[in-house]
């Protein structure tokens, strides 16, 4: 499958000016004092979505929002009802976040409906550019939410699900954007899996593994999920620190502490065993309002996430968790409350497109490396729904979620032509 020999680059330096000048326009209108923040079915995230429609116009591209409100570009004319290949990517950031995380695919999409519509070519199977509302869970506690709700994988419970910043629920969030959420709330699906022929997405890589070995480009072979508890607490009991000996405390702090140690012990071992894990407490904190040099803390405050390409690893180690949790219990006389469980599924990518995509970079002359993504995309969502999915990485500096991200707009370009030539190349 694929190209089996040299390939020349289409994209020109006016196609690198037109991203430029996109990337800037969305910055500037999502700024915050810090980064950008485009919240999901926020203004945000709208004003991203009405800028890049804008730009698809000008291109003369249509533009259209689907049942879920996710933004959809795709060539004039094409009326074909084959399957079609999807692009797609995130247009929502994390609060205070980057630039590219997300708006860098979406973009990467455009690009090639525009270049395939100035050249006046029509690609082997139609081809719709998707900008997705709602990837981050930083805002409802849960990722996905615009691709989700394609497949009726949202209930009424998410959407009851509450912003972080002011407590209105997302369904609210979702109507002000104009999406009817009956048929959501009941699980029905908007989109029939059998309707794309594959799911291609470009994203900067979110870690710093392609910087220390110097390539711009990375075709992922697979996506962790998670499971996650966003708000659990270890209940002790408060006390004098001078006053209550070792042997008569309930102190939140040591529990927590052990549980931490006997987490990473276990995680140590299963990555001897040559497993795929990672294990995180993001948020631990006991009551300002109760700080006292003096005092045992009563109660801690945490969140914990575990992630995997194994759903099967997933579940071993949260049963671990859960086994960890009941032996601190009996042992420090304290109580392990854990929220409601979310869980994002692993999403392993088609071997055939991963193979395509690496022929494609040799056919280009670009270094890359197969690698791993660690953080979640959409492109698991279509995996997991059965659609053929492949995933290009692009180099960038300083990681994500954070306004220092730094991606190299020349790097970028390289994984546009990646992209272009994997969805309009021969079927």
């Amino acid at each position: 499958m694929g190209p089996d020999r040299i390939l020349s680059p289409v994209f020109e330096p006016a196609d690198r000016e037109t991203a430029a000048r996109l990337f800037d326009a969305v910055r500037a209108a999502t700024a915050d004092e810090v980064g950008v923040t485009r919240a999901s079915y926020g203004e945000g995230e709208t004003a991203a979505m009405q800028l890049v429609a804008a730009a698809a116009r000008e291109h003369g591209l249509d533009t259209a929002v689907d049942p879920a409100g996710n933004l959809v570009l795709t060539l004039p004319g094409d009326a074909r009802r084959e399957p079609a290949v999807w692009i797609g990517s995130h247009l929502d950031s994390v609060p205070r976040g980057g630039n590219y995380d997300g708006l860098a695919g979406v973009i990467a999409g455009l690009l090639c409906l525009a270049k395939l519509k100035a050249r006046g070519a029509t690609p082997p199977r139609p081809i719709q550019v998707v900008g997705f509302r709602g990837e981050e869970s930083a805002w409802f506690g849960k990722a996905y939410l615009g691709s989700s709700a394609l497949f009726g994988k949202l209930t009424a419970r998410d959407l009851d699900r509450r912003r972080a910043d002011d407590g209105k629920p997302l369904g609210d969030y979702m109507a002000v954007a104009g999406v009817d959420t009956k048929p959501i709330a009941a699980g029905e699906r908007l989109v029939d899996p059998a309707a794309i022929a594959a799911y291609l997405e470009l994203h900067i890589e979110q870690g710093p593994i392609m910087v220390a070995r110097g390539v711009p480009v990375g075709v992922v072979t697979g996506i962790r999920g998670n499971i996650r508890h966003i708000k659990a607490c270890c209940r002790g009991t408060a006390g004098h620190s001078g006053a209550v000996p070792r042997w008569l405390r309930h102190d939140s702090v040591f529990a927590f502490a052990d549980l931490l140690m006997r987490l990473d012990d276990n995680w140590q071992a299963l990555l001897a065993r040559g497993l795929d894990l990672v294990v995180t407490s993001g948020v631990v904190g006991t009551n300002p309002a109760d700080h006292s040099i003096s005092r045992i803390p009563g109660e801690l405050n945490f969140a914990l996430e575990v992630r995997s390409q194994s759903i099967d690893t997933l579940e071993a180690f949260y049963q671990l968790v859960l086994v960890e949790c009941a032996s601190i219990e009996r042992a420090r006389g304290v109580k392990f409350v854990l929220d409601e469980r979310v869980v994002s599924e692993p999403g392993v990518m088609d071997r055939d497109w991963t193979a395509r995509l690496r022929k494609i970079c040799t056919a280009l002359q670009y270094s890359y490396i197969d690698i791993p993504s660690g953080a979640g995309h959409d492109a698991a969502v279509f995996a997991n729904q059965g659609a053929p999915s492949g995933m290009i990485f692009i180099r960038n500096a300083h990681g994500s979620h954070n306004p220092e991200e730094s991606m190299d707009l020349a790097d970028f370009m390289l994984g546009v032509e990646v992209l272009y030539h994997a969805a309009t190349g021969p079927v």
